[in-house]
Protein backbone atom coordinates (compact mmCIF):
# COMPACT_ATOMS: atom_id res chain seq x y z
CA UNK A 1 0.00 0.00 0.00
CA UNK A 2 1.42 3.40 -0.95
CA UNK A 3 1.73 6.15 1.64
CA UNK A 4 -1.07 8.09 -0.07
CA UNK A 5 -3.32 5.03 0.20
CA UNK A 6 -2.35 4.53 3.85
CA UNK A 7 -3.02 8.17 4.64
CA UNK A 8 -6.42 8.11 2.97
CA UNK A 9 -7.32 4.72 4.45
CA UNK A 10 -8.00 3.37 0.97
CA UNK A 11 -7.26 -0.33 0.33
CA UNK A 12 -6.99 -1.66 -3.19
CA UNK A 13 -6.35 -5.40 -3.40
CA UNK A 14 -4.16 -6.95 -6.09
CA UNK A 15 -5.70 -10.39 -5.40
CA UNK A 16 -9.46 -9.70 -5.20
CA UNK A 17 -11.61 -9.04 -8.28
CA UNK A 18 -11.64 -5.50 -9.61
CA UNK A 19 -14.54 -3.36 -8.34
CA UNK A 20 -17.42 -2.90 -10.79
CA UNK A 21 -17.65 0.80 -9.96
CA UNK A 22 -15.71 3.73 -8.59
CA UNK A 23 -14.85 2.51 -5.08
CA UNK A 24 -11.95 0.87 -3.24
CA UNK A 25 -11.98 -2.70 -1.96
CA UNK A 26 -11.97 -1.30 1.57
CA UNK A 27 -11.42 1.76 3.75
CA UNK A 28 -9.49 1.77 7.00
CA UNK A 29 -10.67 4.15 9.71
CA UNK A 30 -8.73 3.92 12.96
CA UNK A 31 -8.53 0.25 13.83
CA UNK A 32 -11.60 -0.67 11.74
CA UNK A 33 -11.60 -2.00 8.20
CA UNK A 34 -14.79 -1.57 6.15
CA UNK A 35 -14.95 -3.73 3.03
CA UNK A 36 -17.01 -2.73 0.03
CA UNK A 37 -19.34 -5.44 -1.23
CA UNK A 38 -17.29 -8.44 -2.37
CA UNK A 39 -18.56 -11.02 -4.83
CA UNK A 40 -17.21 -14.29 -6.20
CA UNK A 41 -15.72 -13.07 -9.50
CA UNK A 42 -12.11 -13.95 -10.35
CA UNK A 43 -9.56 -11.15 -10.66
CA UNK A 44 -8.65 -10.13 -14.20
CA UNK A 45 -11.73 -11.65 -15.82
CA UNK A 46 -15.49 -11.63 -15.77
CA UNK A 47 -15.49 -15.32 -14.79
CA UNK A 48 -17.83 -16.19 -11.94
CA UNK A 49 -17.12 -19.61 -10.41
CA UNK A 50 -20.06 -21.95 -10.77
CA UNK A 51 -22.06 -19.73 -13.15
CA UNK A 52 -23.15 -20.71 -16.66
CA UNK A 53 -24.33 -17.83 -18.85
CA UNK A 54 -26.08 -17.86 -22.21
CA UNK A 55 -24.81 -15.78 -25.16
CA UNK A 56 -26.77 -12.76 -23.89
CA UNK A 57 -25.29 -12.93 -20.37
CA UNK A 58 -28.34 -14.45 -18.69
CA UNK A 59 -27.78 -17.03 -15.97
CA UNK A 60 -28.59 -20.55 -17.15
CA UNK A 61 -27.34 -22.30 -14.02
CA UNK A 62 -25.26 -21.59 -10.94
CA UNK A 63 -23.58 -23.44 -8.10
CA UNK A 64 -24.05 -21.51 -4.84
CA UNK A 65 -21.37 -23.54 -3.05
CA UNK A 66 -18.73 -22.59 -5.63
CA UNK A 67 -19.79 -18.94 -5.36
CA UNK A 68 -19.68 -19.02 -1.54
CA UNK A 69 -16.17 -20.48 -1.48
CA UNK A 70 -14.96 -17.93 -4.03
CA UNK A 71 -16.50 -14.93 -2.25
CA UNK A 72 -15.02 -16.04 1.10
CA UNK A 73 -11.60 -16.41 -0.55
CA UNK A 74 -11.95 -12.92 -2.07
CA UNK A 75 -12.86 -11.44 1.33
CA UNK A 76 -9.83 -13.15 2.85
CA UNK A 77 -7.60 -11.59 0.18
CA UNK A 78 -8.85 -8.08 0.94
CA UNK A 79 -8.62 -8.35 4.74
CA UNK A 80 -5.13 -9.87 4.58
CA UNK A 81 -3.81 -7.26 2.14
CA UNK A 82 -5.21 -4.55 4.41
CA UNK A 83 -3.17 -5.86 7.33
CA UNK A 84 -5.96 -7.73 9.08
CA UNK A 85 -6.90 -11.40 9.10
CA UNK A 86 -9.85 -13.76 8.81
CA UNK A 87 -9.98 -14.12 12.59
CA UNK A 88 -10.37 -10.36 13.02
CA UNK A 89 -13.65 -10.16 11.06
CA UNK A 90 -16.29 -8.86 13.48
CA UNK A 91 -19.37 -8.32 11.29
CA UNK A 92 -20.67 -9.90 8.08
CA UNK A 93 -23.60 -8.68 6.01
CA UNK A 94 -24.61 -11.25 3.40
CA UNK A 95 -26.78 -10.62 0.36
CA UNK A 96 -28.38 -13.66 -1.30
CA UNK A 97 -30.55 -13.50 -4.41
CA UNK A 98 -32.37 -16.78 -3.64
CA UNK A 99 -32.77 -17.33 0.10
CA UNK A 100 -35.15 -20.28 -0.26
CA UNK A 101 -32.89 -22.38 -2.49
CA UNK A 102 -29.44 -21.19 -1.37
CA UNK A 103 -29.53 -20.51 2.38
CA UNK A 104 -28.91 -24.08 3.54
CA UNK A 105 -25.81 -24.53 1.34
CA UNK A 106 -24.52 -21.04 2.09
CA UNK A 107 -25.00 -21.58 5.84
CA UNK A 108 -23.11 -24.90 5.72
CA UNK A 109 -20.15 -23.43 3.81
CA UNK A 110 -20.18 -20.33 6.03
CA UNK A 111 -19.92 -22.59 9.11
CA UNK A 112 -16.78 -24.22 7.63
CA UNK A 113 -15.05 -20.89 7.02
CA UNK A 114 -16.12 -19.29 10.30
CA UNK A 115 -15.76 -22.31 12.62
CA UNK A 116 -13.15 -20.59 14.80
CA UNK A 117 -14.18 -16.97 14.39
CA UNK A 118 -17.90 -16.27 14.71
CA UNK A 119 -18.61 -12.64 13.84
CA UNK A 120 -22.02 -11.00 14.05
CA UNK A 121 -23.95 -11.84 10.88
CA UNK A 122 -27.00 -10.65 8.98
CA UNK A 123 -28.31 -12.37 5.86
CA UNK A 124 -30.68 -10.53 3.53
CA UNK A 125 -32.44 -11.64 0.37
CA UNK A 126 -32.35 -9.15 -2.48
CA UNK A 127 -33.72 -9.33 -6.01
CA UNK A 128 -30.47 -8.70 -7.88
CA UNK A 129 -26.80 -7.78 -7.65
CA UNK A 130 -24.84 -5.66 -10.18
CA UNK A 131 -23.34 -8.71 -11.92
CA UNK A 132 -24.89 -12.18 -12.43
CA UNK A 133 -23.89 -13.44 -8.98
CA UNK A 134 -26.01 -15.02 -6.25
CA UNK A 135 -24.05 -13.84 -3.18
CA UNK A 136 -22.16 -10.77 -1.99
CA UNK A 137 -20.57 -9.99 1.39
CA UNK A 138 -20.03 -6.69 3.18
CA UNK A 139 -17.55 -7.12 6.04
CA UNK A 140 -16.09 -5.17 8.94
CA UNK A 141 -12.82 -6.30 10.53
CA UNK A 142 -10.40 -4.91 13.07
CA UNK A 143 -6.80 -3.99 12.30
CA UNK A 144 -3.98 -3.48 14.81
Amino acid sequence: MSSAEQNSGRVDSVRAPEPVGLYPHARRVGNLLFLSGVGPRKRGSKEIPGVTLDKDGNVLAYDIEAQCRSVFDNVRAVVEEAGSSWGRIVDVLVFLTNMKDDFETYNRVYAEYFADNQPARTTIEITALPTPIAIELKVIATVE
